[in-house]
């Protein structure tokens, strides 16, 4: 990628304005509420009974793939700008995506294990992701060498707190009681939330890069290549750690898509209805990498449970 698209990446522009914002907010909470109403705390029970797969899958979540995608974003200095890396470093270091749970149902993973991985991680987001998105993000801005006019990373910590209290903590805190207290209505309205939450993500991506539409086009292929280069990082990182822990084949499944799918609909909110960006120049790169996060992670999850499911489907006829 040449210093001109990189530049091109970086000046694209998404203006949400306050009723665009609460749309989002509101979404995202019912998403994750969406996804409490599958908890129930006997899974957790269970789940902790043999606790490797939840250990190991924290690991991968909150420590080994913000590093990697430190790392990831290093290596690649030379092909993208310093706003795309911070991009990738947040969407890192997010909790796992609110669809993870749908596609490690199709993909005959270990269900429990994933639902428990999304709630433990979201529950430690309003902490983690702030702190792996400063620690990783200043090492990154530091190593990488970037050009001055880049600032210090700094978190206002208060101001991420409340946006991830509110959006995550809150509706997870009422779809487990939902789930508990009224279980009929939770598995009622538990698969249309799925399926409204990947629509309205799509339609809010849309609206939001509808002003830059061409510019985000041309340079598509691009974001494109390091999205896909980034997922398959986090895939790998998942299944690795499965594979070399020896945990059972349906938990491996489940560290791969949990790792590998991760809630970059909260990184939209965070890059856009927060300050933390508020001195930077411009960073259209995060934006561009964050929303296609969202929508290759859903194409991404349906692969790997479709290859999971043919595999399985050899090991039985064997």
């Amino acid at each position: 990628m040449t210093h001109e698209t990189a530049a091109a990446i970086d000046s694209i522009q998404v203006t949400m304005n306050a009723g665009g914002m609460n749309t989002i907010n509101i979404v995202l909470a019912f998403v994750m509420f969406g996804v409490a109403l599958g908890i129930k705390p006997g899974i957790f029970v269970e789940v902790f009974k043999k606790p490797k797969s939840v250990i190991l899958g924290m690991c991968c979540q909150l420590l080994l793939l913000p590093a990697f995608t430190c790392l990831l974003a290093i290596i690649m200095k030379g092909w993208i700008s310093p706003m795309m890396g911070l991009g990738m470093i947040l969407v890192a270091s997010c909790p796992g995506g609110n669809i993870s749970n749908f596609m490690s149902s199709l993909a005959k993973a270990n269900i429990e294990l994933s639902v428990s991985l999304t709630a433990i991680s979201t529950a430690l987001a309003v902490v983690m992701t702030p702190f792996n998105f400063w620690l990783w993000g200043s090492l990154y801005l530091h190593t990488a060498q970037v050009a001055s006019e880049v600032p210090t990373l700094v978190i206002p910590l208060w101001d991420v707190f409340k946006t991830i209290f509110i959006l995550l903590g809150i509706p997870l805190v009422a779809g487990i009681l939902t789930s508990h207290f009224l279980p009929k209505v939770a598995n009622f309205l538990k698969k249309p939330l799925q399926w409204i939450s990947i629509v309205f993500f799509l339609v809010m991506v849309v609206l939001a890069f509808m002003g830059n539409m061409e510019a985000f086009l041309k340079c598509i292929k691009y974001i494109f290549v390091v999205v896909l280069i980034h997922n398959l990082l986090a895939l790998c990182i998942g299944f690795g750690v499965g594979s070399a822990f020896k945990v059972p084949f349906r938990d491996r499944r489940t560290l791969t898509i949990e790792t590998g799918i991760q809630n970059s609909g909260l990184g939209l909110v965070l890059l856009l209805g927060t300050g933390i960006f508020a001195g930077f120049p411009p960073h259209g790169g995060m934006l561009v990498i964050t929303a296609w996060w969202g929508v290759w992670h859903i194409i991404s999850g349906l692969t790997i449970a479709t290859i999971f499911n043919f595999t399985r489907r050899k090991e039985t006829a064997a």
